[in-house]
């Protein structure tokens, strides 16, 4: 194995596009199209019509890759306007639902439909993938195994998806237990071989569930297209500070389980039991309850959980330079709270979920602000 890893990173986020009179989810697949034309490869269509996903160059440090997502936000959004709409930057839409929605048209999510029916026509959720360079494929699956343990704790700093179809879930991260009714989420059993990773996902395609090893949806994957670990828990983020965050936290993480796996360092193994419930307790509760530690084995207020995970990778970013940054982040987000709790109080204070969604949409583009100094 090489140690070499997250030299380079991306960041993928998925849109809602909305209608920018009524902010209603809006049946919009030509701003997928004028998005492609003014971004180029950057931007494709999603599941939905309702939908657009945009993806980041490669990118080799923090500072790249806010400046790509301001500017693909800007230019989503610019293509999104060319067609009376809007896009919200959130893990699930307010009070949209799928019964109004169209499938795009194309065979991949024609194949998906045939494998799994209703639950893809339901599929109006939106993530955040950050990808993290890890040339040596069995390096990566090492990287896989170690990861598992601190995968809550950046759903947690994500949660932006309390309500569904216009009712509030009860969740931080609703969108997180709807993809869990997906056949293969969460995370993987530690695997420790290229060759069983290899033999895992023979099987599961000879089980049809699926077709290759890009429909394993994992909370963290080997990529099939690129030579990186793709993070997947994350909801989309409504700032962009927040986006950099996860991609600062995720890069942080491989670099520092690749070089404890180079180094043989023992690491913690808890079971796909309390991994599912640290997901569960980080989808219920965002930063606003106490969270799962994975290493300490209990529950632990958000702020201590999370700067626990700040203490672990700091030497790390700090030989990166990117420590004053990603701190400073993770603080904001924590003296702030997570978005679903500030979408939660403006419902509250408004009764209001059309509010709720202009909030989104303000934050998404216009209300993003410069952030904390930015590391290079």
């Amino acid at each position: 194995m090489t140690s070499v890893a997250g030299a380079t990173l991306g960041v993928e986020e998925e849109y809602h596009l909305v209608d920018a009179e009524t902010l209603g989810l809006a049946d919009a697949h030509a701003v997928v199209a004028e998005a492609k034309e003014r971004l180029g490869a950057d931007a494709q269509g999603e599941i939905s019509t309702s939908q657009l996903e945009i993806a980041t160059p490669v990118s080799t440090c923090l500072a790249e890759v806010r400046g790509h997502l301001e500017r693909l936000r800007r230019g989503a959004s610019a293509a999104a306007q060319a067609h009376g709409c809007e896009i919200v930057a959130a893990g699930t839409h307010p009070t949209g639902t799928w019964r109004e929605q169209r499938m795009s048209p194309d065979e991949r999510y024609a194949e998906i439909l045939e494998r799994l029916g209703l639950l893809a026509r339901q599929q109006l959720i939106a993530g955040c993938h950050v990808h993290v360079s890890v040339a040596d494929p069995e390096l990566a699956i090492h990287v896989l195994d170690r990861l598992r343990p601190d995968l809550p704790v950046l759903l947690a700093l994500s949660a932006s998806s309390p309500f569904w179809e216009g009712t509030d879930s009860g969740y931080a991260s609703y969108r997180t237990l709807w993809f869990a009714r997906f056949p293969v989420t969460g995370s993987q059993e530690v695997l420790r071989t290229r060759s069983a990773y290899d033999a895992l996902v023979r099987d599961l395609v000879a089980s049809g569930v699926v077709d290759d090893a890009s429909h394993l949806y994992w909370d963290a994957r080997a990529s099939l297209k690129y030579p990186t670990i793709e993070l997947r828990m994350a909801d989309t983020c409504p700032r962009v500070d927040d986006a950099v965050l996860q991609a600062g936290l995720a890069r942080s993480l491989v670099r520092v389980a690749a070089a404890e796996a180079v180094a043989g360092t023992p690491f913690p193994e808890p079971r796909p039991e309390l991994v599912r419930a640290a997901r569960w307790v980080s989808a219920r509760w965002g930063l606003e309850g106490d969270l799962m530690d994975l290493r300490a084995v209990g529950r632990r207020p958000a702020g201590n959980v999370v700067r626990g995970l700040l203490a672990r990778l700091r030497d790390d970013l700090e030989d990166a330079g990117e420590w004053d940054e990603v701190s400073a982040l993770a603080e904001q987000a924590l003296a702030r709270g997570s978005s679903a709790a500030e979408q939660r109080r403006v419902a509250a204070a408004t009764g209001d979920l059309t509010a709720v969604t202009r909030l989104l949409v303000e934050q998404t583009v216009g209300q993003a602000g410069p952030g904390p100094a930015r590391a290079g």
